[in-house]
């Protein structure tokens, strides 16, 4: 008697399993705070910047000595903010990817876009300002306890760091626009003005970003340890390849 064949098994890919975003986390946030430390010292040049080149526009004595320790303050600051930038965004796209991967475990329903957008967002001219805060949205929803509540938690903390990061970043353009084409000493003193403004948005912004980072980190941790089979291996409708065919 010939045996009916069995249909084809599916080919079941490797299932996505929680990846601890808490190390990364905790790199973010030291990076976050040297920013915050790299911001109060440009703060601080730009300020000193400032009264030197006040005091110049105003006709008092400058010595030559004193406005190159300005310059070189402002130069020393720049240099320090923009490598402190380009660790803190490697590191937080790298976390941000995690706590995607992440979600993809506890409620890939809710997900409305794949992981790698997770990092491919944040190149997207102009919508960049727009996918990773939904990606965000997604992966705060996710890790929340009920995914499906109509409320999302903290998604206030989440509009309040997204809409200062925009603002920080068009401004800061402004400013640096602002100080690059100055080139008297009344220019340089208002730019030097708009740059201390530029600072504070950024400790806004990086002080909302750290407070992001330890909240979703911690969303994510405490909802790990209360699932220990955050997905099971779906069952099979026939018997596996090596078994009995029914009827036989």
């Amino acid at each position: 008697m010939t045996h009916p064949s069995l249909p084809k098994r599916p080919m079941l890919g490797p299932l996505p399993v929680l990846r601890s975003p808490l190390g990364l986390a905790h790199a973010v946030t030291a990076l976050l705070a040297f920013m915050i430390l790299a911001d109060v010292l440009c703060f601080g040049a730009a300020a000193y910047m400032r009264s030197v080149m006040g005091d110049v526009a105003s006709g008092a004595g400058v010595d030559l000595g004193t406005a190159d320790r300005a310059d070189w303050a402002m130069v020393a600051t720049s240099g320090m903010y923009l490598l402190g930038l380009l660790g803190t965004a490697t590191l937080f796209i790298i976390w941000f990817h995690r706590v995607r991967h992440n979600a993809e475990v506890f409620a890939p329903d809710v997900q409305r876009r794949t992981p790698g957008w997770a990092i491919g967002g944040w190149f997207v001219p102009f919508a960049n300002l727009v996918i990773p805060r939904g990606i965000a949205m997604d992966v705060l929803r996710a890790s929340q306890p009920d995914p499906y509540a109509s409320e999302v938690r903290h998604q206030g903390l989440l509009n309040a760091w997204w809409g200062m990061w925009i603002a920080s970043n068009l401004f800061g353009r402004f400013t640096s626009d602002q100080y690059d084409e100055a080139n008297d000493p009344q220019a340089i003193h208002d730019a030097a003005g708009w740059l201390m403004a530029g600072s504070v948005l950024d400790i806004a912004s990086a002080v909302l970003a750290l407070l992001f980072v330890r909240r979703l980190t911690a969303a994510q941790n405490d909802k790990a340890l209360g699932r220990q089979q955050p997905l099971q291996q779906p069952a099979l409708p026939y018997p596996p390849a090596s078994g009995p065919v029914p009827g036989a």
